[in-house]
Order: C-alpha cells, then structure tokens, then sequence
C-alpha cells in the first residue's frame, strides 16, 4: 500500500456532535452511528473509523418540521417575505464562509465515497460556482419581475414566490453538488429547508454547518442525521412538507410520497435512475468512441446516474470495438483517491463488490463472457470492473440500473433493436450517440430527442454545464434541474392585481414610492 501523503491522514476523528435546527446549533448527546471508509489506513487491510454521527428519531425530526414551519409561519415569515436583494446577501455570506471550507471538505469526500483527487476539487468548485451563478440567475429573474403589466385594463406584478417547507435528501455519490443543486434554489426562493444528508459522505457537511447557522435566519435552514426510515418517514407523516426534493432511488421516493397525507399538495423534484444507453454506429471514429464510453462508464467507478450503463455496438464493428475497449478498461489504474493519475478508486459500500459479482455470475450463468483479462478481480474493497459480452435480455444487468463498475455490451444489426428497447425501458434520461454521416444521424437524433431528454452526439452523458436542462422522462426523473430551472421548480409564480383606474394607481404608486412592500417594487439588483 501507497504511503498515505501528510496533509490527507485522519489524525483525529470528527465526532459530529450537534445538530441545526431552528438557527441553533444544539448539542447531540443522545445515540451514534460510527461513520468507516472503506479505505484502509494500515498495511494490513482493515476500514478506517473517521467518526461518527448522530442517530436521530422522530423527536429530532419533529423538532425539524416545527423549526421550518415556524420559519414559514403561513407565509408570514421573515424569510419568505424577505427582499429577494435580502436573500441574496445571506446566500453570499454563506458561500463566502464555505470557500474557507475547501480543504477539509474535499478530504472527507475522498476518504468517506473514494472520489479521487481532482474530482474532489472538481465537485467542490463546481458546487461554489453553481451558487454563484444561481445567485446570478435569481438577480436576472427578479429583474424581468420588477415591472408592472396592464392587459385589458388589469395592471399586474407577477413574481415567483416560495412554495413552503422543503425536504431534500441528496445522493452519495455527489453529497456536496447534487445535494447542493438542490438546497440552493430551493433556499434562495424563500422555503425553508429541512435536510438530511445521504448515506455516504455525511461527515463532509459539518465544516458548513456554522456557515449555515449564521448565514440565514432561524429555522430558513435546517440539518438532522439519522436513517430515512427514522428520520424522513416522521417528516413526510406530518403532512408539513411542501416540497419533496430527492436525488437518488425511486423505491425511496415512492415510499416517501405514499407516506403523505395530502399528495396533491406536495410538488415533487426528483432526479432517479437511469440506464443511459451508447449506440455505436458502424462508421464511428473508435478511438474516440472508445475514450468516452470508459469515461461514460467507469468515471467514479461507474456510481453516476448519467454513467453509460449499457452499450450498444453494430456487430459489423463489435469484434474490434470488444477487443480495444476490453484492453483499454485493463490499462485503467486503480488506488487511493490521492493517488496520482488513479483513475478507478476504492467503492464507498461495502457490499458493492458483493452485488457486482452477482450480476457477473447471473450474466455469465446466461451466456456472457468477461472479455477483459483483470474483468471482476476481487480486492477488499473494488471489484475490478467486468467487460461482459453478448449481453441478452434475461440478465440481470440488462435489466437492473449497476451503479457500479461493470459494463454490458450487446451488439444490433438493425438500429430499431436499440430504439426499441430503449422504448421499452424504465428510464429515459440521456443516450449517447456514435456516427459520423449525417444521413443516418439526422433521423436517429429525430426520434431519440423523443425517448430521452439529452442526447449526446459522440461524447459520454454527463450532467453539466448547469445551464442546460437536466431532467429525464419516465422514472428517471420529475422536475427539471438547471440554475435557471431550478429556480422555477422549487417557486410558483405568484401576482399583485388592480383595476386600472385613478384610485388603484394611486396605491401601487404609493407602495412603489415608499418602498414599504417586500414585493411590489421595481429595484434592480446589480
């Protein structure tokens, strides 16, 4: 084993010992729940203990429901009332405090989920721009609102407005930026927030929990630990949630949902599984098909929801593409995330390796071969990945989403065989897309743009840039996620109208005038 470089040692163990709720930071002394890495700090293989994390009930999460509901007060609250110029201070002074934040944070990114290095700096960069750039996009928002409408004799303000309390629940395999994707707007747009983080990467919120403590009023943000089970059933059971925002498994979401007393009142902004198929055509340029789809399939060791999960290859090229792919996944490096140049790290769950092999001995078990020499090579805590050819419909691994490092490759004849399982599938969120001549291309785009809502023309799915739309069809997804979406999704638009005659232009003049009204006004935020 690599000896563990000084600045990236565990030398003392976070005990996370408070929690935030209602703009307090209060003391835990109650249960805890050990927090291990699967990464091992000694020579001889064993889990290292980063720490630990309080083990909450439905008391804690009540305590939450009451803290947001108070801090909503029916829409009478200070934060939802507040001036969106207001909102957005409080949002700068957090992510002002969070910066000072980067280098314990991405620390615990690498040790709690094994994301490496740079892709550690990459989440927690990326994260900081998107809330600069949300605060732009509410800026350009709250300027286009800040004007007066008259149509058939009715002068109007129209603006979005907050929604009520939100849930988040964010993914582990991006605690910071996915979560973040969806606390921020949903924070920035009035509604108070009770959030709890995923399974993995727990510890890496409590550098921020004093910059969210001091940022926003009392109750506007609220942080509790513990399991789903535990701690968001009681949530969603008290019918005080407005807002379910959840990256992750839609098992979950479902359940969470069915645990709502009035369903027509909760708005749901969800981002689920997905089976992001490749299809190879057969005049793709290899090597660069080939580079993108071991990007698009074993970046974070596959533990993306826009990883390619799938790929498709036209048999007239499948001998070669197999050969070259299978040797390329080979050459892949495997290590610690602070390794240099590693490009597979440690998995995070340690029963991954366990599932993966499952999926290997189901498939081979139905007729697929590893065609990659090092394909499901076993240490403590990796599996190395299995290229897995021909794959059939009675696998597994057609069917099941692997979040993991093994990748299924099948081969078409005719391009209606993957158009039209990806018809039949679940999901619907992205595809990627191989060729070359236009005249194949053009009605292939033509009808995928209609089974998915990315499609990526010789490159791997990805989520990014955050200004395009991120959403998916069927259970891949509910809601749309972009900065400018997403402002839209956790707001509703809201208006102020009057008849157009002397007595009621007199009023708005006068509530523009003295400045008294938090909403009707024309100030622009530069």
């Amino acid at each position: 084993m690599n000896a563990i470089p000084e600045e990236f040692q565990i030398k003392t163990l976070l005990n996370q010992d408070t929690y935030l709720v209602n703009g307090e930071l209060k003391k835990w002394e109650g249960q805890t729940s050990a927090v291990f890495s699967t990464i091992s700090s000694t020579e001889k293989y064993e889990p290292t203990i980063l720490g630990s994390i309080p083990f909450m009930g439905e008391k804690e999460a009540m305590e939450a429901v009451e803290a947001a509901s108070k801090a909503y007060n029916n829409g009478q609250g200070l934060w939802p009332t507040m001036k969106v110029v207001d909102r957005i201070k409080c949002m700068e002074n957090f992510v002002t405090q969070m910066k000072t934040t980067r280098t314990e944070v991405v620390k615990l990114l690498m040790w709690e989920i094994g994301k490496s290095l740079g892709d550690s700096e990459k989440e927690f960069d990326r994260t900081v721009e998107y809330i600069y750039d949300t605060i732009d996009s509410l800026k350009e928002l709250n300027s286009r609102s800040s004007h007066f409408s008259k149509v058939q004799g009715i002068n109007a303000m129209v603006r979005r407005g907050p929604l009520g309390v939100v849930l988040c629940l964010g993914p582990y395999n991006y605690p910071l930026n996915e979560t973040f994707s969806l606390l921020i707007p949903a924070l920035i747009m009035g509604n108070p927030v009770i959030f709890k983080p995923a399974k993995h990467g727990v510890l890496l919120i409590s550098p921020l929990l004093e910059a969210f403590r001091s940022s926003f009023p009392a109750g506007a943000i609220n942080i509790v630990y513990g399991r789903g089970r535990e701690v968001a059933s009681p949530i969603m059971k008290s019918g005080k949630v407005d807002i379910l925002a959840l990256i992750g498994n839609s098992k979950s979401a479902i359940a969470l949902q069915d645990q709502h007393p009035n369903k027509n009142r909760l708005r749901l902004v969800l981002g689920l599984e997905a089976k992001n198929p490749a299809i190879i055509l057969p005049d793709a340029d290899l090597d660069l098909t080939i580079q993108e789809c071991i990007a698009g399939s074993l970046s974070f060791n596959g533990q993306r929801c826009t990883a390619l999960k799938v790929l498709y290859v036209h048999e007239s090229i499948a001998d070669e593409f197999n050969k070259r792919f299978a040797a390329k996944v080979d050459a892949l490096s495997f290590g610690n995330p602070w390794d240099k140049s590693v490009f597979l790290t440690p998995l995070p769950e340690k029963e991954k390796p366990a599932y993966i092999q499952e999926l290997i001995d189901d498939a081979t078990s139905k007729g697929a071969k590893i065609i990659n020499k090092k394909g499901g090579e076993h240490t403590e805590n990796y599996i190395f990945p299995a290229v897995l050819f021909p794959i059939n419909k009675e696998m597994r691994l057609y069917h099941e989403e692997q979040f993991g490092p093994v990748v299924p490759i099948l081969s078409f004849k005719d391009i209606q065989e993957p158009l039209n399982d990806m018809a039949e599938s679940n999901y619907g969120q992205q595809v990627s897309l191989f060729g070359k001549d236009i005249k194949t291309i053009a009605p292939l785009i033509d009808t995928l743009v209609n089974l998915v809502c990315r499609v990526n023309l010789n490159s791997s799915c990805q989520r990014g840039p955050d200004v395009f739309p991120f959403t998916g069809r069927k259970d891949s997804a509910v809601g749309t996620l972009s900065i400018h979406d997403a402002l839209r999704s956790f707001s509703i638009r809201t208006f102020v109208a009057s008849k157009d005659n002397e007595y009621n232009n007199a009023i708005l003049q006068e509530l523009l005038n003295s400045k008294e009204s938090n909403f009707i006004n024309t100030d622009y935020i530069l």
